[in-house]
Parts: C-alpha cells; sequence; structure tokens
C-alpha cells in the first residue's frame, strides 16, 4: 500500500461525525444542517432539459480534452467575467474541461509536483491558507510534496500575510494553492496582492493554483470579485505562465450532482495536465458537457441564486449581530463565526440544545507552532432553504443566550 495514506487526517465530517456520534439531539426540534456546503436552491431546468435532450451520447466515449463548443462557451465566460483580452484564453490550449474541482485539484497537483530526488533532497513545498479546503493537503501528501500553512487571521483580513513567508520557503514552493473567496473565511486576495504573488512565482519558479468555485457568489453587483486571470490580463500577462485557474458549477448554478467545472491557464502546463488525466481516465460525459454549455452561456440564473444567497446572509446576520461576532463575507455562503466557549463544545451543545450542525473552525485548520487559527470559530453553511436559515439563526442566538446565563 502507498506510505502516504497513513499521513492523510480524517476528513471534517468524520471528525464531526465522531463528535456527534454520541449525543441526543433535542427531539422536538427538527434536523437543520449548517454543515456541508451543498447547495440547495433549485438547479437550472434549462440545464436538466440540455442534458435529458443529448441522452443519446450515451452510446459516444468521451474525449479527455472535451468538446471545441464546451472549452468556446468556457473561453468565452471566462473572457467577459475576467475582463480578458478578446482571443488571449485559446479554447484550444488554455482550457481543460473537469469533473469538478474537488478532482481536478487533487490530479493537477500529482501532474505538478516534482518528487525529491536522493535521499537528503527536502521535498518540495505545497503551500495553502489555513484554515483550507482538505484536498489541498491530500493531494500534496500523496504527491510526495509537504504541506506548508499560511494563517488566516483576522487581522490580516482572513488573507494570509505572504510578506512574512520567508525567501527559502518560497524556493521550496512548488505549488502555491489560493481559494478567493476563500474556504470557510469568505475573504477574497486584493488584485495587488495577486500581481504581487506572479512576480514571486516567477522570481522562485512555482505554479499559482487559484481556486475559484466561489467567485459568483458575491454581494456587490457592480463590482465582480477579481480573479489571477484578471491579474494576468492587467499585467498583460496573456500566456498565464505559472497561472492555473480552477471554476465550478457547482456554487455558481446550484449543480453539485453535474460534477462539472474547468481548469484554465498556462497552456504548457495544461497540456501535461491533459495527458495525466487521458491515463487517469476521468473524461466528462458528452451529454454532461453539453448541459454545462447551457449553463456557462446563462447568466439570469446566476443573477438570481446571488439573491437568494443575499437574502438569506441579511436575515442572519440580523438575527445574531447581538450575540455572536460575526461579519458578512466578501464572497461564497459560509459564516465564520467567533464561538465564546470552544468551538468543539460550541458545535456539540448546540446540537444537542438545539438540533443545528455547524463545523468546528479547528477541523478546518491545522495547528502550526501551537496556534490553530480555526480555533473558537464555527463554520455556517447558507444552503438551507431561507425560512431554515432564519430558523436556525433563531436557534442559535437562544442557545448563545444560554451560554452567558
Amino acid at each position: 500500500m502507498n506510505d502516504a495514506l497513513n499521513q492523510l487526517q480524517p476528513y471534517p465530517f468524520e471528525k464531526l461525525r465522531a463528535l456527534l456520534g454520541s449525543v441526543q439531539p433535542n427531539a422536538d426540534k427538527a434536523s437543520i444542517a449548517l454543515s456541508i456546503g451543498e447547495p440547495k436552491h433549485r438547479s437550472p431546468a434549462f440545464v436538466a432539459e440540455a442534458l435529458s435532450s443529448n441522452l443519446d451520447q450515451l452510446a459516444v466515449y468521451p474525449t479527455t480534452l472535451g468538446i471545441p463548443a464546451l472549452r468556446e462557451a468556457i473561453a468565452n465566460w471566462a473572457t467577459r467575467r475576467f475582463n480578458l483580452t478578446a482571443g488571449t484564453l485559446d479554447p484550444a490550449r488554455h482550457v481543460l474541461p473537469v469533473n469538478g474541482t474537488r478532482e481536478a485539484l487533487f490530479a493537477f497537483t500529482q501532474t505538478v509536483v516534482k518528487r525529491a530526488q536522493g535521499p537528503d533532497a527536502l521535498p518540495g513545498l505545497v503551500i495553502s491558507p489555513n484554515p483550507f479546503y482538505q484536498i489541498y493537503e491530500g493531494a500534496a501528501l500523496l504527491a510526495g510534496a509537504q504541506p506548508h500553512y499560511l494563517p488566516c487571521l483576522e487581522d490580516h483580513g482572513f488573507n494570509p500575510d505572504f510578506s512574512k513567508v520567508s525567501a527559502e520557503t518560497w524556493q521550496r514552493c512548488q505549488v502555491l494553492f489560493l481559494c478567493s473567496p476563500g474556504n470557510p473565511t469568505g475573504a477574497l486576495i486584493p488584485l495587488p496582492v495577486l500581481k504581487q504573488l506572479i512576480a514571486l512565482a516567477d522570481e522562485h519558479d512555482f505554479v499559482i493554483a487559484s481556486d475559484e468555485c466561489y467567485s459568483e457568489l458575491y454581494f456587490d453587483e457592480s463590482n465582480p470579485p477579481a480573479g489571477l486571470l484578471t491579474a494576468c490580463a492587467e499585467l498583460g500577462r496573456n500566456d498565464f505562465k505559472r497561472c492555473v485557474v480552477f471554476h465550478s458549477l457547482s456554487k455558481r448554478s446550484n449543480l453539485p450532482g453535474l460534477r462539472s467545472g474547468f481548469v484554465a491557464g498556462d497552456a504548457d502546463i495544461l497540456k501535461s495536465f491533459l495527458l495525466y488525466r487521458t491515463y487517469h481516465g476521468c473524461a466528462m460525459p458528452v451529454q454532461t458537457q453539453r448541459a454545462s454549455i447551457a449553463a456557462w452561456e446563462d447568466e439570469a440564473h446566476v443573477l438570481a441564486n446571488r439573491d437568494l444567497y443575499r437574502e438569506k446572509f441579511d436575515a442572519v446576520l440580523e438575527i445574531l449581530k447581538d450575540v455572536l461576532d460575526v461579519k458578512r463575507p466578501d464572497g461564497g455562503f459560509y459564516l465564520w463565526a467567533k464561538t465564546p466557549v470552544d468551538d468543539e463544545t460550541f458545535t456539540r451543545d448546540l446540537f444537542a440544545q438545539q438540533h443545528v450542525t455547524v463545523v468546528p473552525g479547528s477541523y478546518l485548520s491545522r495547528q502550526v507552532e501551537g496556534n490553530n487559527p480555526g480555533a473558537y470559530r464555527i463554520r455556517m453553511a447558507l444552503v438551507a432553504p431561507l425560512a431554515e436559515c432564519i430558523e436556525a439563526a433563531e436557534r442559535i442566538r437562544t442557545f448563545v443566550k444560554g451560554l452567558s446565563v
């Protein structure tokens, strides 16, 4: 067996099940889950129609590269969304469809990481924010790299303080994972910072892998969040050298079960990634590709989706503002709230008394030098219907008031 499997930590939801497994929740209250970030808004009907109308494609072997029409739809969307110069994002060279970003983030790391050569060689670093999406860590370990965590603290806007990273660390870096808006913090990485990171990637020869699957969940319609491709465009970096972005229809279009997303950026890196994926055997079914085209070509349903989240954030924050230290994030659908007691105790007792499930922040982070940036925090996913989110917020408010008594 692969010895690296022994380095993998239990997934946060395994830890959560263990924490709550022996707890008997209040039987008088219905369960409300704010734990898993699974969108619950209705999937677009026109996407389902596109899927069902192409079921004859079940008889066709899909190619790993995907059909040209899908790559063109993705390139057109990304060009509009991130203000790219027309024609710079070449559908044939700069775009690759994937079966959701989770699979792609893992496989990409296996492609890019160069294993240490020789018994005395230090393994390369895969740098990520902390807290983080656990795939970053698992992918690094199974690629033979060493994870390196950058704390995301409130006093730095819940983004890593990249200025504190040493030149030696950057020199060992092979992949820098970004997540903007962040999971679980919802923080956006400012455009000037993205440009600084590109300069560091050039200086130290590492790849920036920007996970932007929450990019279409934001609050200010007049100011969509910038992405890594935006930074490339403003720098005139039309080859997207050392820069790769990951996008998905799961959150944008409420289609987590479609397993559809894309990777875009540096053509040389994507050429190698395509080779890896050809052997990996992960081509997207043609009927799924056709349905994905329909989703990427429509923005009306995405606007309606943001309206629904905006309504939930407004309602929940109004209820919780006097009892918890919690702020509206820059984007995404999570609240990253401070807790008056430790996060495991808060989560367990809230479940027992109010039958509301959240995730302890420490389960989404790693302790480094004695500090866990997720400690005394919880993640709440506002994915349930509005009425359930309001009911959950009222129960949390009651629970917190009980703690003070």
